[in-house]
């Protein structure tokens, strides 16, 4: 995995001396991303500039240097990300006449797009990548984005340049774009806690939306082209339906699961895998192990202090699949002292909280190995949040009241605070959930809602009303709505999490996280080809009586007794409300003060304010809509 960067300069501004420099810094402001080798390519006639950072995973030889230049020389590639089958992509290419020797990804990839072409290349890969071709024939440059939005890359069209990189940071260090905040991206964020693309926090800056190529020709507009459509394979996955009662068609997920694991196992440095004790970790692992000569090096963070803490899980995780585990234990002064960190490594307003302890595991992984396997996207593709249960239950059973009643109840039920809610959980024999009263509030706003597609947004928003915390702004935010061609509920919600809430927050938090050290991580469970044949499965496959992800249980249960894994989902949390009426009040409340969010331009302070003194107050806990705020609050310090 790597960083790149790049600079189209269609209006000459820079001389060749300018044009070299300002692609340096771009690259330069990426070392954390590739910190083994680093490269520039130049051809100041059509004002081209291409950097590239190194993180030398798959054959670290000097033949994997970028940016790299097609044996026809006509094609120009600088590449992030890995390509698992670039053998199998090699032996086919020798067989149509085009021989690649070659133990590089990045030599295949790059002699593969000059023999077919960027469209046909892109749909043969299997593996997570971002990467941009430049054909010095054609003089178009091109920007490709993986299916599912695993690699990031962000572009600008503007003062006649286009630039492009890894990170945002990197299109600010071309010293050739004007960064100007946009309040509508604002408002989505403090509902979200994320901004989905393609907007960013910045006016004319975009995110390349995943499963997208876009081409810039000599004197024109960027085109963008869908080459892999998340929704289009949610509906065609639907219309052709396989079901796991057929035993044909568990021997095939089966195999799909162990080949998506075994690809990415693939590596010339040293390789592991995080492990939380959860369900969807513990089966990348398992099958892991059972495809290993070795001990598997597993790699989990406690947080003995928090109350929710997974390390006991994983510990007997590991023990019974026989894995070389290592266990971090972190307090919570370790947690806080890296919150003052994160927006750098974010670029633009960032608030799933989880990102402090995925910023820790990474940090200490990397002190072991260089890449690491991850869980994430289970819950996405197999259906395993809460909410695939929850929301279609509540739709059944509320669905006849009338709306009045409905809001009523909804308001009965936000009445206690939730801390009421999590001591009566105690009190009660039978297992509850973590946080038990904010998922009782989570209820209660659906329960209240208009129809399905508010529903939904109850339970992904941050902050509702997030167009009045922020000035100008008028309506709500919301970034899509659920697709109506999808007639089984759960599907509906599953893809709307795909689209957005995938690519856009979890992989994110996980890309910055990691890369942010030099770390690779690596997620099987969202392999492309795995993600396709998830989609056929009906959903009562996947959620049956209050149980999810039930082909991963089925899957784990042949490595791993259920004893071990059988247990309420939690997420990777940590006590974020409780600090903030504790150690990080202080912090918070110079944040928060009027004057501090009056400076910031776009914030109202009035509700802000108000919902301050609610959360210390204890009657509600807004910790999400508040850590929102502060996350803007503390980017904005240092960002343009």
């Amino acid at each position: 995995m790597c960083g790149i960067a790049g600079i189209l300069d269609h209006a000459h501004t820079f001389d060749a001396q300018m044009l070299e420099l300002r692609t340096t810094a771009m690259g330069d402001s990426l070392r954390h991303r590739g910190p083994d080798d680093d490269g520039v390519w130049l051809d100041p006639e059509a004002g081209l500039g291409l950097a590239h950072r190194r993180l030398a995973v798959i054959d670290p030889t000097p033949e994997g240097r970028q940016p790299t230049v097609s044996r026809c020389e006509r094609y120009v590639l600088v590449f992030n990300g890995e390509i698992y089958n670039f053998r199998e992509l090699a032996r086919q290419l020798a067989t149509e006449g085009h021989p690649v020797d070659t133990s590089s990804d990045t030599v295949v990839l790059r002699e593969a797009i000059a023999f077919w072409g960027i469209r046909k290349t892109t749909e043969s890969l299997v593996g997570m990548f971002a990467f941009a071709v430049f054909d010095r024939k054609t003089r178009t440059l091109s920007l490709v984005r993986d299916r599912v939005g695993i690699k990031p890359v962000y572009w600008t069209h503007q003062n006649g340049a286009f630039v492009f990189g890894s990170e945002i940071k990197a299109l600010l260090a071309s010293e050739r774009i004007e960064a100007k905040r946009d309040p509508s991206a604002l408002a989505a964020y403090l509902q979200f806690a994320y901004i989905p693309a393609p907007a960013t926090i910045y006016h004319n800056i975009q995110k390349l939306p995943p499963g997208t190529i876009l081409a810039l020709r000599k004197d024109q507009e960027p085109e963008l082209e869908t080459y892999w459509d998340i929704a289009q394979i949610a509906r065609t996955g639907q219309g052709n339906p396989v079901s796991l009662a057929d035993p044909e068609v568990g021997v095939q997920l089966e195999r799909l699961l162990a080949q998506a694991v075994t690809d990415r196992m693939i590596s010339d440095v040293p390789l592991g895998a995080w492990l939380s004790g959860g369900l969807d970790s513990s089966l990348v692992v398992a099958l892991m192990q059972a495809n290993s000569t070795r001990k598997v090096r597993t790699f989990s963070i406690g947080f003995p202090a928090f109350g929710y803490d997974e390390a006991d899980d994983a510990r007997r995780i590991a023990a019974h699949l026989g894995t070389d585990h290592e266990e971090f234990q972190v307090s919570p002064q370790d947690a806080m002292d890296v919150i003052s960190a994160m927006p750098a490594h974010y670029d633009e307003p960032f608030a799933d909280s989880s990102q402090i302890p995925t910023y820790i595991l990474s940090h200490l992984t990397r002190n072991h190995v260089t890449v690491a396997l991850s869980g994430d996207g289970g819950d996405e593709i197999f259906g395993g949040y809460n909410r695939y249960v929850a929301l279609p239950g509540l739709a059944r059973r509320f669905a006849a009241w009338p709306a009045g009643l409905r809001r009523a109840l909804g308001a009965i039920m936000r009445a206690p605070a939730p801390r009421h809610w999590d001591g009566l959980a105690r009190m009660v024999p039978a297992r509850t959930p973590p946080q038990f009263g904010d998922k009782i509030a989570k209820a209660a706003s659906a329960i209240a809602a208009r129809n399905e597609d508010a529903a939904y947004l109850s339970t992904v928003s941050q902050w509702p009303d997030a167009h009045q915390v922020v000035q100008g702004q008028h309506g709500s935010p919301s970034a899509f709505e659920l697709e109506e061609t999808l007639s089984d509920p759960v599907a509906r919600l599953q893809l709307a999490d795909t689209q957005s809430y995938l690519p856009d927050d979890i992989l994110t938090k996980v890309d910055r996280a990691s890369m942010a050290h030099a770390l690779e991580v690596r997620v099987p469970l969202l392999d492309h080809r795995l993600v396709e044949f998830a989609w056929q499965l009906p959903r009562a496959d996947l959620i049956a009586a209050g149980r999810t992800k039930l082909p991963l249980r089925q899957a784990l249960a042949r490595h791993v007794p259920s004893s071990l894994f059988e247990r309420p989902k939690s997420g990777f949390a940590i006590p974020i409300s409780d600090w903030l009426r504790g150690p990080l009040r202080d912090w918070a409340e110079e944040l928060l003060r009027e004057d501090a969010l009056l400076e910031s331009g776009l914030l109202q302070p009035g509700p802000i304010r108000q919902a301050w003194k609610t959360h210390l107050s204890g009657r509600q806990n807004l910790q999400n809509p508040i850590w929102a705020v502060l996350m803007y609050q503390l980017w904005g310090r240092t960002a343009p």
